[in-house]
């Protein structure tokens, strides 16, 4: 039997029971890194996968964003084995990713337990100690029953929780050694490929760091923690406590009792109270004599669009008008336009922007003088002039929604007291369990793919092929600048995933096996499995979640 390897595009004979790991040491040779999993017909598995049948097999390194994950999965099930170690009859709680870590709490009857310099050095000895030992992580599959069993003894009730919500024939799950958890995703194949990390103590818990051992980046080691951030995951968290729902169990279960539209109806007025505030900060600031505009920015699909007509509204029971504008308009010339590292348009680009007309314009809008607005055509790919007249009132403000809000260089000529910034993101605070969050950008690429095919007509196939690039732009001019916000909003909505399935769902399962963009549509797949499927007939019109799915009061 054989299995063609993508790695080196050559056929590799195997026998039949042999493991993918098993095949890297005849590939030594021909691989630049070490392994830490594989994509097995385009399916991400651990490397200790049976093979029985021919297979594509592609082997994939730490560093790769699938071996990440991996890598993250892995170090957090050491970590959990860790505190059983150090702290016995505490619970570990993965809270969220942030300022290029996570976050995690210990808590010991639900308050958390301080973890200082010492607790924090006891723990990374204890992590070191696992890496060094090369303990195996054990997949098994059992009777879900059984496995529900398995973790009430280890207090892991969120996932008994899960678990019953599901009705699951059978379960996969870990052991590393005495120790079982489950992930939604594969493992290492043992401790030993886990070698670099970190844990920094923080607020009242500590931020748990996994650098890849192939690409090392300095700057990753020495981020500052993101404390507006922290505030808005946090009053997020202390919402979520309110409303009894914590974790994905939590809302299955709340779904089951009739309870979704009180959920909805919680989450909605948390945004009207969220935005209210901010609008009375913008209304404070003007009283001061700033904030003639303001700018909000966000990563894509974080709903900038529809928070900023909701800001405006918010903004007009303070008795100012908003006049709203796109940083869009600004496009330079396609001509004109920079390109990325691949020798695609970079729309992400500050510089795709005409920064000096934005700059005058703004600055004669703040001197009270009339400017005539751009208007950018993504059909011809260059700016139309037309007539657009747009002059600031004494009870008015600009509020231009645009990606690169937040960065200084974007207004580099107007008095820095005149802007009042706003980030807006998908914060997802809901987590699987508590030690499998769910990550911000997959909440924000299910919204993406969901919107893309409802208006742009773009399949889940291109949108998750563009994602990568959608990205790395996000890296580059986005997420670094969150921390200039004045305020910080978060779009997230507790129960938008369950509403998001029935509509996601189809469209991923819609991208064919033999395409490389099949591992994320089936990883995507797995998750939105653990959710019970919540009818959107209870969504307001003037809910965030409508600019995807459609049904928006708001015109877009």
């Amino acid at each position: 039997m054989k299995i063609y390897c993508k790695n080196t595009q050559t056929y590799v004979s195997v026998i039949g029971g042999e493991k993918v790991i098993d095949i890297i040491p005849r590939l030594r040779k021909e691989l630049p890194f070490t392994p830490i999993c594989a994509m097995v017909n385009n399916k991400t598995e651990d490397l200790c996968f049976p093979l029985f049948s021919p297979k594509q097999v592609e082997f994939l390194p730490a560093s790769d964003p699938l071996g990440r994950r991996v890598y993250v999965r892995s170090l957090c099930m050491m970590l959990y084995k860790a505190v059983l170690d150090v702290l016995p009859h505490t619970t570990l709680s993965i809270e969220h990713s942030m300022s290029s870590g996570h976050y995690c709490r210990i808590l010991r009857d639900g308050v958390p337990v301080k973890i200082d310099e010492n607790t924090a050095r006891m723990l990374l000895d204890t992590l070191q100690r696992l890496s060094d030992s090369d303990i195996p992580f054990r997949r098994k599959e059992h009777l879900t029953k059984d496995v529900i069993e398995v973790f009430r003894r280890q207090g892991l009730d969120e996932k008994v929780t899960l678990l019953e919500s599901l009705h699951e024939l059978y379960t996969k799950y870990y052991r590393l050694g005495d120790t079982a958890d489950s992930y939604y995703g594969p493992l290492a194949p043992s401790t030993g490929f886990i070698r670099e990390f970190d844990i920094r103590p923080y607020k009242d818990g500590f931020l748990l760091f996994a650098f890849s051992p192939e690409k090392t980046d300095e700057t990753l080691r020495q981020k500052p923690p993101q404390e507006k951030m922290y505030k808005a995951f946090t009053d997020q968290l202390l919402f979520n406590r309110v409303i009894q729902v914590k974790n994905v169990g939590d809302l299955n279960m709340a779904v089951k009792n009739c309870r979704t539209a009180e959920l909805i109806n919680a989450a909605e007025a948390m945004h009207d109270k969220l935005l209210g505030r901010i609008s009375d900060e913008i209304a404070d600031r003007r009283k001061e004599g700033g904030a003639g505009i303001v700018m909000l920015a966000g990563p894509s699909s974080s709903g900038k669009t529809t928070t900023a007509k909701r800001l405006g509204i918010q903004l007009m029971t303070n008795l100012i008008v908003p006049k709203l504008i796109s940083l869009d308009d600004y496009f330079v010339d396609r001509d004109r336009t920079p390109r990325d590292e691949t020798g695609d348009y970079d729309y992400e680009s500050l510089y795709a922007l005409d920064l000096e007309r934005l700059n005058s314009d703004l600055s004669r809008l703040l001197r009270g003088e009339e400017i005539n607005l751009p208007t950018y055509s993504f059909e011809f790919g260059k700016r139309i002039e037309r007539e657009r007249p747009l002059r600031l009132e004494q009870n008015e403000i600009l509020l231009m929604e645009g990606i690169h809000g937040l960065n200084p260089e974007l207004t580099r000529a107007i008095n820095p007291d005149k802007i009042f910034k706003v980030y807006a993101s998908a914060l997802t605070t809901l987590k699987i369990d508590n030690h499998n969050w769910i990550s911000t950008s997959d909440n924000r690429l299910l919204r993406r793919i969901v919107r893309d095919h409802k208006y742009r007509h773009i399949s889940a196939i291109d949108t998750i092929r563009r994602w990568p690039s959608v990205r790395r732009g996000e890296e580059k001019w986005i997420f670094p600048f969150s921390e200039n916000a004045d305020a910080t909003f978060n779009s997230s909505l507790i129960f938008e995933i369950g509403v998001m399935k029935p509509y996601a769902e189809p469209l991923l399962r819609e991208v064919p096996k033999d395409l490389e963009e099949y591992a994320q549509a089936y990883r995507l797949l797995r998750l939105l499995s653990c959710f019970e499927p919540i009818p959107d007939s209870q969504i307001p019109t003037t809910s965030l979640l409508r600019e995807f799915l459609g049904g928006s009061s708001f015109h877009y």
